[in-house]
Formats: C-alpha cells, sequence, structure tokens
C-alpha cells in the first residue's frame, strides 16, 4: 500500500512494438474510419428519409448504426493520435472515459440486438400480433433500455475501478480497458471482480441466451412451413444473424485476450485481435443490412442518384 498512487497518466506498451508499421497503420485505419462514419451515416439518413422505411426493424438498424458511430468515435480518434505519437501517453481521465464509451458501445451492440431478435421472433412466431406488439412507442422503450441500463451498470463498475489504488501506469493494450487496470491495482478487486462478472451475466449472457432461444423459436416455426415462407424468413432474418454472429465471434475474441498475457503473444496478433469487436461490426454492419434487405438497397440506390444530379 507504501507505493500505490493514483497516475495521473497511464501508458499504452503495445505501440511500442509495432515500429515503423505506425504509419502504414494510420492511413489503412483512418480510411477505414472515413468509411464507418460515412456507410453509417448513410443508412441512418436513408432510413429516416423514405417513409416506407419507419418500421421497427428499420428503426433498430438506424439505432443498430448510431451505436457503430459512437463506439468508434471513442475509439478511433484516440487511437489515430497515439499511432503517429511518441508518448501514448492517455490521461487518468481521458482513459477512464474512453472505458466508458467502448463498454458502453460493447454493450449497446447487443442489447439493440437482442431487441432485434425479439423484433424477428414476433414477426415469425406472432404475425398477427405484430403490429400491436412492435408499436413505435414499444420500440422507443425499447430503444431507450437498451442504452439506459449498459450505462448504469458500467457508470458502476467503472466508478470502484476508478477509487482503486495502483501500482504502475502501463496498459498493455492499445485502448483503455477496465481489466487492465483492475490488474494493476495494488490491493484486492473481488468486489470489482464480483461486480464485474454480475454486469458480464446481466449485459452479455441474458441477452446472448434470449437471441438464441428466439432463433431456436423460428427454426421451430419454419421447420413445417412451406419453402417460400422459409425463404422469406430467411431474407428477413439473415443479416441480423450475421451481425449477431460476427459480434459474438468479436467480443469472445477480446474477452479471451483479456485473460492471457499479452507478453507471451505475437504482438500483431494482439492488437488485431484487441481491436476486432470496435471496427469489424461497425464496418460490416452497414454492408450486411445495406446489401440483403432489398428495402435498404433500393432506397440507398435511389439517394445517390438523387445526389448525384
Amino acid at each position: 500500500m507504501d507505493n500505490s498512487t493514483l497516475p495521473f497518466y497511464f501508458k499504452f506498451t503495445m505501440f511500442v512494438n509495432m515500429g515503423h508499421y505506425c504509419f502504414i497503420a494510420f492511413t489503412f485505419c483512418i480510411l477505414l474510419y472515413s468509411f464507418i462514419v460515412s456507410a453509417n451515416l448513410l443508412m441512418i439518413l436513408v432510413i429516416l428519409q423514405y417513409r416506407v422505411l419507419h418500421k421497427p426493424m428499420y428503426i433498430l438498424i438506424a439505432l443498430l448504426s448510431l451505436n457503430s458511430l459512437y463506439g468508434s468515435a471513442g475509439f478511433f480518434p484516440r487511437f489515430l493520435m497515439d499511432l503517429l505519437s511518441e508518448a501514448h501517453l492517455i490521461s487518468r481521465p481521458a482513459c477512464f472515459f474512453q472505458i466508458y464509451v467502448i463498454y458502453t458501445y460493447a454493450c449497446n451492440e447487443l442489447t439493440i440486438l437482442s431487441i432485434m431478435a425479439y423484433d424477428r421472433y414476433i414477426a415469425v412466431c406472432h404475425p398477427l400480433h405484430y403490429n400491436r406488439k412492435m408499436t413505435f412507442k414499444t420500440v422507443a422503450l425499447l430503444s431507450a433500455l437498451a442504452w439506459m441500463f449498459p450505462a448504469l451498470f458500467l457508470t458502476s463498475l467503472i466508478s470502484l475501478s476508478a477509487r482503486l489504488p495502483l501500482c504502475g501506469n502501463e496498459i498493455q493494450k492499445v485502448f483503455c480497458a477496465n481489466w487492465d487496470l483492475n490488474k494493476l491495482s495494488c490491493v484486492n478487486t473481488v468486489v470489482n471482480n464480483a461486480l464485474g462478472f454480475l454486469v458480464t451475466i446481466v449485459i452479455v449472457f441474458l441477452p446472448f441466451s434470449y437471441v438464441l432461444y428466439t432463433y431456436l423459436r423460428i427454426v421451430l416455426v419454419c421447420w413445417k412451413r412451406s419453402t417460400e415462407f422459409k425463404s422469406k424468413v430467411l431474407q428477413s432474418c439473415l443479416p441480423h444473424m450475421v451481425s449477431f454472429v460476427i459480434y459474438s465471434i468479436t467480443g469472445f475474441c477480446d474477452i479471451v485476450l483479456s485473460r492471457y498475457n499479452p507478453e507471451e503473444m505475437n504482438p500483431f496478433v494482439t492488437v488485431i485481435l484487441s481491436l476486432e469487436f470496435v471496427v469489424i461490426p461497425p464496418v460490416l454492419n452497414p454492408l450486411v443490412y445495406g446489401l440483403k434487405l432489398p428495402d435498404i438497397r433500393k432506397h440507398i440506390v435511389r439517394l445517390l442518384l438523387w445526389y448525384k444530379r
């Protein structure tokens, strides 16, 4: 306890291992970030522009794109600065702010995907009750809860971490993460770990389990129906399933990576695996929904042609 401090700056150690590749990475990442912003803004604009897309499913897709903009804004500007910097230092308040933004983005993504799964479940399994159950008021309420609950849980978790006395200031990552800060603690973190486990169950495993349950019910309903019915269900559910699988894989990689010592792994592999969940979903979501859903694809083309005039 005598050597414990509350360091005002933290240092990212993984940038040192990137060497001369930093400039190449900067060029690639700024192009990637530009695409994320452009593609997700286009999705939101198209859905807001055309009334025919003012339906629960499309509103939730717009919310997913909004969350992608939110999460990438909490990561990319800081990451791009660090790629060109020699110090790779981040202030304590900025570090915890980054943790809050990235973690709420990650949790929001899963809660929004859960609401989308509920929407598809009602549409397929209870089509006669869809308009009664999935009203705009219901969608607005569920969307608000999807943002509020992660924010409340994560605020309490991050507040506990902010009070920990630390015996170091080096973070073995390219962005701030709550678990990495806990590992720097000079005291026992049982309470933090217990709360973190509770948050993981409530915000991660419960929504994950619910999505699996809804698709099991959808599969059972489709089992004895016609080929045409199955084709329509697949067309409307496939983009959501792809998004869910992509996010689950990238999120799992980050969770597993946090339990390993980065020094025992190839630094480039470590950086890539740690960036997947903040990069891949924001890039692929607008592509998946924009290309796979005919209504959105048609209106994207119409809007782009209108702007070219």
